[in-house]
C-alpha cells in the first residue's frame, strides 16, 4: 500500500532531555512539503556531535529531539517541485546542504550553502517552520535537518546526496558524515605532496580518516597526536607512521614535533575540537610553507591565541567544513571512487567496529562515551 502522501506511524529513538537514555518511541511523520524529500533510513551511525548535542553542553539546549545525521536510506516520497530524486533512490541525508543557487553553491571553492548550511539551533523545517515529527500531536524537534536516529525521516532536498544504488549502504553510510570530513580536510585542504610530513591531532574517526588521506596522497611520516595511547595501535592500519602522547613529555607538544622534524611538520590537521590541540597543530609546522588545517569544533566561548610573528614568518592556518565536500556534487562521486576502488576507503570496514539494532541504540552512546571502537551502526530492520 503507498504511504504517499500519508502520515507515516514508526519508530524513533527521542532525546527528551540532556544526557537521559534515548527512548523509542512511536512518532508520526508528515508527508514531505515543497522542496523536501521523505526517506526511509535503513542504516545509520552515531558521531560525536549527536552526543556533543545529546549533552547539551556549551549550546542552547532543545528537547525533545530526535537526533542522527549520518546515515543510508531509500526515497520513500519526494514533495512538490523535486525533481532529481523519486522514490527507490539511494540517498543519503546530509547534515549542511547545496542548494546549487547561492554564490557559495556556485563557486568552486565554498561548501558553506547560504540556504542550507548547518544549523544547530533549528529544530524545524525550513520551508515553514514547522516539525514534521509529532507524538499524540506535540511536535519533536528536527536536529540538523536530517534526524535519522527515525525508520523514517524528512529533509530539504538540497541535504539529500543520491548514490550508487550498488553501494553497501551498512558501509558507505559513514561517508555521509566524519570519514569524508576528515580524508577531505587532508586531500582537499591540506594537499599535502608526496613525501611530506603530516601531523594528525586527535585518533578517532575523523582523524583517522584524515591520516588516511594523508597515506593516499604520499606522506612519508604521518605522526599520530593523541592522549589515549590506546589509540596508537589502531592508527597504524590508516597509516600512522609515528606517536606522541603529550602526557608523556614536559615540553609542549608543538615544541615536540619540531624536534622531531627539524622544524616542524609540513602539514597538520586538527580533528579534537580542543583550543589548545589547534594552537599546537599551528604552531607544529614549518616555518616558510607549513599549512595547519583545523576541522574540529570548538566551545562556543574558545579564543584562539598565537603570537602574529608564526604568520609572518609564512605558516599558513585553515579551516574547513565536512572536508570541503559539496554535498550533492561531491559525495557520490566519493562513493564512486570507494565502489571502484580507486580510494583505499576500502578500509571503510576498519571503522565500523560495533553494530547494534535500533532497540539497542544506547548502547551505541555507551561505546562512544567510554572511547570503545569508531564508529557504531545502528540497523533500522524495518
Amino acid at each position: 500500500m503507498s504511504t504517499t502522501g500519508q502520515v507515516i506511524r514508526c519508530k524513533a529513538a527521542v532525546a527528551w532531555e540532556a544526557g537521559k537514555p534515548l527512548v523509542i518511541e512511536e512518532v508520526e511523520v508528515a508527508p514531505p512539503q515543497r522542496n523536501e524529500v521523505r526517506v526511509k533510513i535503513l542504516y545509520t551511525s552515531l558521531c560525536h556531535t549527536d552526543v556533543y548535542f545529546w549533552e547539551a553542553k556549551g549550546q542552547n539546549p532543545r528537547f525533545p529531539r530526535i537526533l542522527g545525521h549520518e546515515a543510508g536510506g531509500i526515497v520513500e516520497s519526494v514533495g512538490e517541485g523535486v525533481t532529481d530524486l523519486q522514490p527507490g533512490d539511494h540517498v543519503f541525508p546530509i547534515f549542511t546542504g547545496e542548494c546549487k543557487e547561492c554564490p557559495h553553491c556556485k563557486s568552486e571553492e565554498s561548501n558553506m550553502c547560504d540556504l542550507l548550511r548547518i544549523n544547530t539551533d533549528r529544530g524545524s523545517m525550513i520551508n515553514d517552520g514547522k516539525s514534521r515529527f509529532s507524538i499524540n500531536g506535540q511536535p519533536i524537534h528536527h536536529f540538523l535537518g536530517t534526524s535519522t536516529f527515525s525508520e523514517y525521516t524528512v529533509v530539504h532536498v538540497g541535504q539529500v546526496a543520491k548514490i550508487n544504488p550498488a553501494a553497501p549502504l551498512d558501509k558507505v553510510c559513514v561517508l555521509s558524515c566524519g570519514i569524508s570530513t576528515g580524508f577531505g580536510a587532508t586531500v582537499n585542504v591540506a594537499k599535502p605532496k608526496k613525501g611530506h610530513s603530516v601531523a594528525i591531532f586527535g585518533l578517532g574517526a575523523v582523524g583517522l580518516a584524515a591520516a588516511e588521506g594523508a597515506r593516499f596522497s604520499g606522506a612519508s611520516r604521518i605522526i599520530g597526536v593523541d592522549l589515549n595511547a590506546g589509540r596508537f595501535e589502531e592508527a597504524k592500519k590508516f597509516g600512522v607512521t609515528e606517536f606522541v602522547n603529550p602526557k608523556d613529555h614536559d615540553k609542549p607538544v608543538q615544541q615536540v614535533i619540531a624536534d622531531m622534524t627539524n622544524g616542524g611538520v609540513d602539514r597538520s590537521v586538527e580533528c579534537t575540537g580542543s583550543i589548545q590541540a589547534m594552537i599546537s597543530a599551528f604552531e607544529c609546522v614549518h616555518d616558510g610553507w607549513g599549512v595547519a588545517v583545523l576541522v574540529g569544533v570548538p566551545s562556543r566561548d574558545d579564543s584562539f591565541k598565537t603570537s602574529p610573528v608564526n604568520f609572518l614568518n609564512e605558516r599558513t592556518l585553515k579551516g574547513t567544513f565536512f572536508g570541503n565536500y559539496k554535498p550533492r556534487t561531491d559525495i557520490p562521486k566519493v562513493v564512486e571512487q570507494y565502489m571502484n576502488k580507486e580510494l583505499e576507503l576500502g578500509k571503510l570496514e576498519m571503522f565500523i567496529t560495533h553494530s547494534v539494532p535500533f532497540s539497542e541504540i544506547n548502547k551505541a552512546f555507551e561505546y562512544m562515551l567510554s572511547g570503545q571502537g569508531l564508529r557504531c551502526i545502528i540497523r533500522m530492520e524495518h
